[in-house]
């Protein structure tokens, strides 16, 4: 289910794979879909499924997969329509009082500084980023494709939490479609790497390609904040879900970090 997890102190995050949840034929299994071929039921099976072990740590719990220790609770899991833009949502008090009066915001970024929910963000090929500052509770996910890159929508939700009292920022730069996969046409690549020259790259095979997960990480790092590296290729690894890979039918997998309550 998890294909990495970290904690430090009250802040946990998770990148998931594919395996673990309900979802049949092309979707197998843990697709997190917002849209798609695959089951609305089933997707929403598929979070609360994740939702579960992510509070318990990715721990089995007496064999049933939505049991948990006594007083642990899971979290209120918030996710976006992602536009592949560098909009930053703030996740407030108000989704905990009342989540199911909340739209569903139109965004690639989220921040929040209350403890218990889960901030999720769903990929195939771009990058998901989660950033944590421990001392002061407070947290974000970011949706990294090459446009949002270039929009700048990690700055952004770096600058957003500073604004909710974060300082010493860490972020997790998750599975995406590394450089050597990730072809482009050699005009893309000139005009990608003219507002991020850390993102040029060339394929394996020797064709222009982008590195996205480098860029954002060189975004990162100019914006002071440290980077631990927890990525893999989606198109390389059939663990992963890969829109270049699978096509349509490629499902979604998440990032998730939260305070935990």
């Amino acid at each position: 289910m998890f294909a990495f997890q970290d904690t430090r102190g009250v802040i946990d995050v998770a990148f998931t794979d594919r395996h673990g949840g309900v979802s049949a034929g092309p979707y197998a299994s843990l697709n997190l879909a917002e849209k798609g071929e695959d089951d609305a039921v089933t997707v929403r099976r598929n979070v609360d499924l994740v939702a579960h072990a992510f509070a318990r740590g990715g721990e089995a719990y007496d064999g049933d997969p939505f049991a948990l220790p006594e007083g642990v609770r899971p979290p209120l899991v918030v996710r976006m329509h992602q536009v592949h833009g560098a909009e930053v949502h703030v996740v407030d008090e108000a989704y905990v009082v009342a989540p199911h009066e909340q739209e569903t915001p139109v965004a690639d970024g989220l921040v929040t500084a209350v403890p218990g929910v889960a901030l999720m963000v769903r990929v195939a090929d771009c990058v998901p980023v989660l950033l944590a500052d421990e001392a002061h509770g407070v947290v974000g996910a970011a949706h990294a494709g090459r446009p949002g890159m270039v929009a700048g929508v990690v700055t952004r939700t770096v600058t957003a939490m500073r604004d909710l009292g974060a300082q010493q920022l860490v972020a997790w730069v998750g599975p995406h479609v590394c450089g050597r996969c990730y072809e482009v046409p050699e005009e893309m690549r000139a005009e990608v790497a003219a507002v991020v020259p850390e993102s040029y790259a060339e394929t394996s095979w020797g064709t222009p390609a982008v590195d996205v997960g480098a860029g954002v990480t060189a975004q990162l790092r100019a914006a002071g904040v440290e980077v631990l590296d927890a990525s893999r290729c989606t198109l390389e690894d059939d663990d992963l879900y890969s829109y270049r890979r699978q096509g349509a039918a490629s499902g979604r997998s998440a990032g998730l970090v939260w305070v935990r309550p």
